[in-house]
């Protein structure tokens, strides 16, 4: 699998007009070799594997050859230096860098190390392989998705929502059902947000406690395998009131809107557009603060974009969210937000728990 991701990435080198890539990012590393130690360096060589060579320090030299047993490997400390001094023995002669992931110092020194090396910016080429994922990784996602799915109805069957409970007690619980069902730990900071706090779109836990009549937004997901799922549910402590409803029906048929405009070859924006049309139609387009979603992966949030402002289409196998809010300060707001492949014909749904409003 990581073979052919490199032999992948090889094509879109030689595009570049550059005779190597040196991978700094740690997770465009792991996405091409499996590694996932802390310091690492990869020299992808456009001719071929055998001229490839992979750098770490001698902390990770067991786990380099368990988990990069395809590839030579050189312990050095100073893993970008090392192979940007070397790119030259290995008929290097316009060495790509990842210049949207190296520090000004990084350069300078790979620069001095690389002594006949021309370094040559070359940003964004493992993100372009990344952005559409593989079998191995959309099961990984669909595996986070189930755990966080899990989590959440072991919390509500637990009566773990109810007044008098902290928005950071619930914060925890749920991270910690997440666990129980397989995950790592949390792909992001746990989002427990109750009454006027529902409507801070990225409030973060607090002590305050729930009450019976709050809108409860609950922004969360695991990760398992080093991937990521994110998945938003609005729910409300006892009966809900007439504007609760309204709002949670509203968003409930943005979001329907976004998901129905997924599909291959659509414009970006345009998935955007079909859920903040619902909205704006409804008189609350200022209410709706942020993009309708995102790309998911190795990171919560990686390309696509999908906001008014975003460009380019989707392809088959793209895995986003989607995700519109309405937020009305001082009272509370809803997000609705499920994790989704891209498929021709109708998008895979992995955020399966219902989107109805839930009175607890």
């Amino acid at each position: 699998m990581f073979r052919s991701r490199r032999t992948a990435l090889r094509a879109l080198l030689r595009a570049a007009e550059v005779d190597a890539l040196l991978v700094t990012d740690l997770i465009n590393i792991r996405y091409l070799t499996g590694f996932t130690g802390s310091n690492a360096a990869l020299l992808v060589h456009a001719d071929s594997d055998a001229a490839s060579r992979f750098c770490t320090d001698g902390r990770y030299r067991t786990q380099a050859a368990e988990q990069v047993p395809d590839l030579e490997t050189v312990i050095e400390r100073g893993s970008a230096v090392a192979l940007a001094c070397s790119a030259g023995s290995w008929g290097v002669g316009r060495l790509g860098f990842e210049s949207d992931a190296v520090t000004v110092d990084a350069h300078a020194a790979m620069a001095e190390a690389a002594d006949g090396v021309v370094l040559h910016r070359a940003p964004g080429l493992v993100q372009q392989l990344r952005v559409v994922k593989d079998d191995a990784e959309i099961e990984a996602v669909r595996a986070a998705c189930a755990a966080a799915d899990a989590a959440l109805a072991d919390l509500l069957a637990a009566g773990g929502l109810r007044p008098g409970r902290t928005e950071r007690e619930v914060a925890l619980d749920l991270e910690n059902r997440m666990r129980r069902h397989g995950a790592a730990g949390p792909s992001f900071e746990t989002i427990v947000a109750a009454g006027a706090h529902s409507a801070v779109p990225h409030h973060t836990p607090t002590e305050a406690e729930l009450r019976a009549g709050d809108l409860v937004k609950m922004d969360f997901g695991a990760l398992v395998d080093g991937y990521h799922s994110d998945m938003t549910r609005t729910v409300v402590l006892g009966p809900a009131a007439a504007w609760q409803r309204e709002l949670h029906a509203l968003v409930a048929s943005a979001q329907a809107a976004g998901r129905a405009a997924l599909a291959p070859g659509v414009e970006v924006s345009e998935v955007d557009g079909a859920a903040r049309r619902v909205v704006d139609a409804a008189g609350r387009g200022p209410d709706f603060v942020h993009g309708l979603g995102h790309g998911v992966g190795l990171q919560i949030h990686e390309a696509p974009a999908l906001s008014k402002t975003a460009t380019g289409v989707l392809a088959a196998r793209m895995v986003v969210t989607v995700e519109p809010g309405v937020y009305l300060e001082g009272r509370g707001g809803v997000r609705i937000e499920d994790t989704l492949v891209v498929r021709d014909g109708a998008p895979d749904l992995l955020t399966c728990t219902s989107k109805e409003l839930v009175e607890v």
